[in-house]
């Protein structure tokens, strides 16, 4: 439900390595100050650097504090680069512990604490937010998409419509989509597909309605609306998850050289999803992967130091599609469906099942159980659950 600049999709934070998978290498420590350790593909402008000095003098000052955290969390948006999460908790440490924190604050902490995929606590902090009876209404509005997005992101269907519901008096265009993208998760994708395509009818539509279309579009198996799709929400805003998005899908269809070349054309082809894709194209091309898988196993160790057992999804992908270990990669995608649970989970535990052989059926039907349910529509699922029968 990527509606606002901080709702649903934020990009994809790599996961931690499993014990089952090789070990991660020793964190590397420079040698001396001088000793460059990455390249980042932006800079920090003189603005910002007035504004830290600001805070560092006075960290109380919520306007800057805000606006620091804010272009922070805009910075790991769009770029994929998980350090920044760290500079916008920095820059709210002064209300990070505080219940009653100002609204402004308390979005943002929420913002953080979603992409750290800490989802207790974001809710915690939204509904509690949306609680007050003094809550200003662009800030009730924000929290209700938030919070929304959340329910949404773990398959909580009822209680996000609730909320999207509560948006239609201070943002229409939101709420339509909201509802749609959930009718569209509840057996009405092809009526959802028809609302979001008159919602998106300029021809420069928002590149969050157009992500949307594209990713209801791939669920629908419309295969010449959703790359198209997809390109128009990267023209409009070059993220690393729409980006990782397509590549996705390319991969899906074995077209491995396009999927490379659209990743290493990326400003961001170091972050770490993209670095992911990288490694999973050259696999499908046949290359020799040894340094970038290596690469990878060091930014897995390391979020694993950082945010241990919160990001498996990532894990799954890469134990399935790089180490070829599809035990590992069941048992860590069933981990994620316990913590999130977007088609694109669905699809992962699926996969991962199919891989395995006969030991996926139980898992396998476990979950077709949770998605008859919800009666979820998805040619991906689809077709995957054909593979077991034949």
């Amino acid at each position: 439900m990527r509606v606002l600049p901080a709702s649903l999709r934020w990009g994809v934070w790599m996961a931690a390595l499993m014990l089952s998978l090789p070990s991660g290498a020793e964190p590397f420590v420079p040698q001396d100050d001088a000793t460059v350790v990455q390249r980042l593909p932006y800079r920090i402008d003189a603005a910002e650097r007035q504004r830290r000095a600001a805070l560092a003098r006075d960290p109380g000052q919520l306007a800057l504090a805000a606006a620091e955290a804010r272009e922070a969390l805009r910075r790991a948006r769009v770029h994929g680069d998980p350090r920044e999460l760290g500079a916008a908790q920095a820059a709210l440490a002064n209300w990070w512990g505080q219940a009653d924190a100002p609204a402004q604050a308390v979005l943002l902490r929420a913002r953080v604490r979603q992409a750290q995929h800490d989802f207790d606590a974001a809710l915690a902090d939204l509904h509690r937010l949306l609680a007050r009876p003094d809550l200003a209404p662009a800030d009730r509005a924000q929290a209700l998409l938030d919070a929304a997005a959340l329910h949404q992101l773990r398959a909580e269907l009822p209680q996000a419509r609730g909320l999207c519901e509560q948006l239609r008096a201070a943002a229409p265009l939101q709420a339509s989509a909201c509802l749609a993208e959930l009718d569209s998760l509840t057996g009405q994708a092809p009526a959802a597909a028809q609302v979001l395509a008159r919602l998106g009818a300029d021809r420069s539509p928002a590149p969050w309605l157009a992500l949307m279309r594209a990713e209801l579009a791939e669920r629908l198996g419309d295969d010449a609306a959703a790359p198209m799709l997809y390109r128009l929400a990267l023209a409009g805003e070059d993220e690393v998850y729409t980006r990782a998005a397509l590549a996705d899908w390319l991969l899906a269809r074995q077209r491995a050289a396009e999927a490379l070349t659209l990743l290493e054309r990326s400003p961001d082809a170091d972050a770490d999803a993209l670095l992911l894709r990288r490694v999973i194209a050259m696999r499908q091309l046949g290359r020799d992967t040894t340094a970038l898988a290596a690469r990878m196993r060091e930014r897995l160790s390391a979020a694993d130091r950082r945010e241990p057992g919160k990001h498996a999804r990532e894990q799954a992908r890469f134990a399935l599609d790089v180490m070829q270990q599809p035990r590992d990669a069941l048992r860590l995608a069933q981990a994620n469906w316990g913590l999130q649970r977007e088609p694109a989970d669905a699809v992962l535990l699926l996969r991962a099942a199919l891989a395995v052989g006969r030991e996926g059926d139980e898992p396998r039907r476990a979950l077709a159980r949770e998605l008859r349910a919800m009666d979820w529509q998805d040619a991906r699922l689809t077709a995957l659950d054909r593979s077991f029968a034949s």
